[in-house]
């Protein structure tokens, strides 16, 4: 449980730092599927972490103007109704786009979200129990749970 704002936002900083190692692989090295690597190659992990990025940046935008988000009732729907399915669906939309717009929102979606999350008021995601525990797991504890799928990524480019 974080107390302000600014603790929650460092450390989410901290924990995708080690993410943008990514960034400097090539396309080739990215489409590799290493052993150990949850089945996914860099280009899955980069969209898989990126497209859930993209829906706290969705609930985000809609915390900065109000008390409740629509986005955020609509994914936990969907996560309930369909679970895993999501993920390989968010997959599968990430392989149909160019990899210089994987790169561009690898690069600028992270920012935004921390961004945005700035001029949210506290009360609506630090204090909200239920919104932290979102924010969360969209982003330090999913980092955290991605930490070996990316150093079998990095390995396997020789940069681990």
């Amino acid at each position: 449980m974080y107390l302000d704002a600014l603790s929650f936002l460092e450390d989410e900083r901290d924990g995708w730092r080690p993410y943008e190692a990514l960034d400097e692989l090539t396309d080739e090295q990215l489409s590799v599927v290493p052993e150990g690597a949850h089945g996914w190659s860099g280009r899955d992990l980069i969209g898989h972490l990126v497209g859930w990025q993209e829906v706290a940046l969705g609930v985000a935008r809609e915390l900065a103007v109000a008390e409740a988000s629509p986005a955020k009732a609509a994914a936990d729907a969907e996560w309930e109704a369909r679970g895993d399915a999501v993920n390989e669906e968010l997959r599968q939309a990430w392989l149909a786009l160019p990899m210089a717009e994987v790169r561009r929102r690898m690069r600028t979606v992270p920012g935004e979200l921390r961004g945005y999350l700035t001029v949210v008021p506290e009360t609506r995601w630090i204090k909200d129990a239920d919104h932290e525990e979102f924010f969360l797991a969209e982003t330090i504890d999913h980092y955290e749970e991605h930490l070996a799928d990316l150093e079998a990524i990095l390995v396997s480019a020789g940069r681990g």
